[in-house]
């Protein structure tokens, strides 16, 4: 078997029957998408819905294949390249773990919208989700198999389990500095 281990904003796809497609996930998604017919099958892995935390806040500065509807496109458009046909896919979907709820007092639920918006997004694309495992307390380690298109999923616990949320909160400590040296440089106009 080939394995591939997909990144934190990265999208895998193959037709290769012995590929293996691996990622991490705590509070991220992982969305498997594949064409029974075809045979083309990928992964992408998107730390956040969206460009913000908040409704109201300022776009957060990352890599575009890190955000839900991104990461979605390009995981489809890629499956399309492959001769996957549209109408044929189906999803399996993984991840969206609270793990960061005690993070800054609670505030962030980042593994409910994750998972709320890839069960949305692909109700409203209409491909069909015939399996998923979203929500909780625990990260996942996640093994999508190209020749039968099963996965395999292995709750993280212990040192694994320590080590994604130490990743997931420097990462959000990040983008939350980020986002607040942005708002302060803004400017705004008034008209009088």
């Amino acid at each position: 078997m080939k394995r591939i281990n997909l990144m934190p904003g990265g999208v895998q796809v193959s037709r290769d029957p012995e590929t293996v497609i691996s990622t991490l996930l705590g509070s991220c998604v992982a969305a498997c998408l594949y064409d029974p017919v075809s045979g083309a099958f990928g992964m992408n892995h998107f730390l956040l819905a969206s460009r913000s935390l908040r409704h109201q806040s300022q776009p957060l500065l990352s890599e575009a294949g890190r955000y839900g509807v991104h990461a979605m496109e390009l995981l489809i458009n890629s499956l399309l390249k492959q001769g996957a046909e549209r109408h044929r896919l189906r999803a399996k979907v993984f991840g969206g773990a609270n793990v960061l709820s005690t993070h800054a007092g609670g505030q962030f639920a980042v593994g409910d919208v994750n998972a709320r918006f890839v069960q949305e997004f692909l109700g409203n694309e209409g491909i069909p989700l015939v399996a998923s495992d979203l929500g909780g307390r625990l990260g996942r380690q996640v093994h999508f198999h190209g020749g039968s298109f099963a996965v395999y999923v292995k709750m993280l616990e212990g040192s694994q389990k320590r080590e994604v949320l130490a990743k997931e909160e420097r990462y959000l400590d990040r983008r939350l500095s980020e986002q607040a040296r942005t708002e302060e440089s803004s400017i705004t106009f008034f008209d009088d």
